[in-house]
């Protein structure tokens, strides 16, 4: 469990940028007939990929066709040498894997006079420590297959009436997508036309960023404040401070300054922690991060783990020759440096309670969607964390009246786990609804939230309790079985009780806008006995709206949305749900939602030039909109609305996230107006 519960930690943590495996393919000719596709693979030492055949939880080396013409596959992808195996606690099962240098070869036979085949190659990559995302090696060859052989004057004559029906068939479909191509190329050449200087002409969109920011460091430093009050941090922080004005007695200042760098280097190590989360995934990586599959299910997983551990399941510690290593060091140097690795050491030893809370938060920081999140986040939970150390040094005496440690700090503990449970179920929803296996539909979703807080409220009120609480002795020593429950811990359980039972009506359809932004869609309820409030898009589809638009002489609302987007679903329940601004929406414009995390795949596999001209494919729906939002319109982030007229042209500046009812009602207003000149 302990390995498995490090391999998560290390696995989010990891500061590894660059690929660690690297693939080439090559095609060679083995028969006139035949020819392999091979993949010869370098793999960096203490690096390893999965085989072939996995299905017990790692990501399997697999071999994908996207498009294929005159060929089929002989056989199936075959590995230049054996498998090592080996049982993985993380799994728990046997698993494959090569290391070293490994080929892997694909037979593919000609079947027609031309061939085309074009796929990639999927693998997952993994050390001892981390594992990087599921990487595609793409290919694509094509050529002359094997000439017609001479047929007999029969079998001209018995074949000719199906090859001329064939013929017409192939003319039909190239027709098709020739007229098809041509239409895009001319009637929709407007509505792909970058905007970006039509936009900056109406003025800049909404500075959400600034808000955006301060939120996420709101976020970070009511965690560190969190943090502060659990079983591994509180009990510190008085021994710290009175070694330090111990140490220097005679030199109060100096006690003072070394307390205050003790501070500062508690900032400054979760400070580079947040910029390696951002080196790590990158400012493209963070919005693809946020609806990826495996990441919201390994986000969805980790807090689960993390909820257990704070219930008193078990503990999460790093490995105590770390802690130990680094207090040697510490204690063996004089000077700044030795505080500093004081300050580590306290990061190391207090890693069991505030691991979660900042493996909790970093998943919030890097799917906000904002590249320096995590940075921001972890610089307001250190200065949070850091505060009392400098606090108590400059006074002293504050040290006397700081609550005793007590059974209290537990009750934070296991009031953190239940919360981390509910909020690893978003994550599991966000991939739910981007892939649409409709496991945890809207009532489903409300079901678990209710019953968590239920019992979360009945814990605070002692009806329940877990390994770590603490027993209650009377004055002879007896242990107290109806324990009093203390009038804080009273007013949570209303809190958490009453929240509970706020959320009952939901399963029945009644808005809750309270769990909305985390809360599955509405359209997701298989019972529903409310009236519909909510806005809800009629097209999906960029070029159907925009020709529907046109056709009843409406301007358009292009709403830039994402299934995993809070922002999107507070925006939907707080602003859209106003009826000035729902009969804006309904009447007077054509509302287009475009999901960037739709994982539906395309008909065809689409490539296009990056503006620094990289090639990039888009496979999925999602992707289609993402890079129309990017190219046209200069945007990255969710909720982005902007207004179109029925060229493609914007009416207005864009908006997005604020809640202002009556701010949304002069963006939809000043859109009419201009459409209307």
């Amino acid at each position: 469990m302990k390995r498995f519960l490090s391999f998560m930690l290390l696995a989010f943590m990891a500061v590894a940028t660059y690929a660690q495996v690297t693939f080439k393919v090559s095609q060679k000719q083995t028969a006139p007939d035949q020819f392999e596709l091979i993949f010869t693979g370098n793999i960096a030492s203490g690096w390893h990929i999965y085989g072939t055949t996995e299905s017990n939880g790692p990501i399997p080396t697999t071999f994908n066709i996207d498009k294929k013409e005159g060929v089929e596959l002989v056989g199936t992808l075959t590995p230049s040498v054996k498998a090592k195996s080996h049982f993985d606690e993380m799994f728990d099962a046997n698993v494959t894997y090569f290391e070293g240098a490994v080929s892997f070869t694909q037979k593919v036979k000609i079947t027609g006079e031309k061939y085309m085949i074009e796929g990639y190659l999927e693998y997952g990559s993994c050390n001892d420590q981390t594992c990087m995302p599921p990487t595609s090696v793409d290919f694509k060859y094509e050529g002359k297959g094997v000439a017609k052989k001479e047929e007999t004057p029969e079998e001209k004559l018995e074949e000719q009436p199906v090859e001329e029906e064939k013929a017409e068939e192939v003319v039909a479909e190239d027709s098709v997508a020739t007229d098809t191509i041509a239409e895009a190329s001319e009637g929709d050449f407007d509505l792909y036309t970058p905007v970006i200087e039509e936009l900056k002409h109406y003025g800049e969109e909404n500075d959400t960023k600034g808000k955006g920011l301060l939120a996420i460091f709101a976020l970070g430093f009511v965690g560190g404040l969190i943090a502060l009050f659990t079983p591994c941090v509180w009990p510190i922080i008085p021994m710290t401070v009175s070694f330090f004005l111990k140490r220097s007695k005679n030199d109060k200042k100096k006690g003072i300054r070394d307390a205050c760098t003790y501070g500062v280097s508690i900032v400054v190590i979760y400070l580079v922690l947040g910029l390696v989360i951002t080196g790590l995934f990158g400012a493209s990586a963070l919005n693809s991060l946020s609806t990826n599959a495996v990441f919201n299910i390994f986000f969805f997983l980790m807090l689960v783990v993390f909820g257990a551990s704070f219930l008193g399941g078990f503990e999460i510690t790093l490995p105590s020759k770390w802690s130990n290593a680094v207090d040697n060091k510490a204690s063996n140097t004089s000077g700044l440096l030795s505080i500093f690795l004081m300050a580590f050491t306290l990061s190391l030893v207090s890693f069991s309670c505030t691991g979660p809370i900042i493996g909790f938060l970093l998943v919030e920081m890097a799917t906000s969607g904002s590249i320096v999140g995590p940075a921001v986040g972890m610089l307001g939970f250190a200065i949070a964390l850091a505060l009392p150390f400098t606090l108590f040094a400059l006074f002293p005496t504050w040290l006397k009246s700081a609550p005793k440690s007590g059974n209290w700090m537990n009750v934070i503990k296991v009031t953190l786990g239940f919360i981390e449970l509910a909020f690893s179920l978003k994550f599991f929803s966000v991939a739910d609804l981007a892939y649409g296996w409709h496991l945890l539909d809207r009532e489903v979703f409300l079901s678990l939230w209710i019953v968590l807080f239920a019992l979360l409220g009945a814990y605070l009120i002692g009806w329940i309790r877990f390994p770590h609480d603490e027993d209650e002795y009377d004055d002879e020593g007896n242990v107290i079985t109806n324990p009093r429950t203390s009038v804080i811990r009273f007013f949570m359980a209303l809190v958490s009780l009453a929240f509970a039972i706020y959320m009952v009506p939901g399963l029945w359809g009644a808005p809750c806008k309270a769990v909305s932004a985390f809360a599955p869609p509405m359209n997701t309820q298989d019972f529903n006995l409310y009236e519909e409030s909510s806005v809800e898009a009629k097209y999906k589809d960029y070029e159907e709206g925009m020709n529907a638009a046109a056709e009843q002489g409406k301007p358009v609302m292009l709403d830039f949305t994402g299934f995993g987007c809070v922002n999107c679903r507070q925006m939907e329940a707080a602003v859209w749900t106003d009826e000035k601004v729902k009969e804006k929406l309904e009447n007077d414009y054509v509302l287009i939602s475009l999901y960037v995390d739709d994982k539906t795949p395309l008909p065809e596999i689409v490539e296009v030039t990056e503006a620094d001209g990289t090639i990039r494919k888009l496979r999925t729906v999602g992707d289609k909109w993402s890079y129309l939002q990017r190219t046209k319109f200069g945007a990255q982030t969710q909720p982005f609305y902007v207004l179109l007229d029925n060229n493609g042209k914007p009416l207005n500046k864009s908006y997005s996230h604020d809640e202002n009812v009556d701010h949304y009602i002069e963006f939809l207003d000043k859109g009419l107006e201009n459409y209307k000149k």
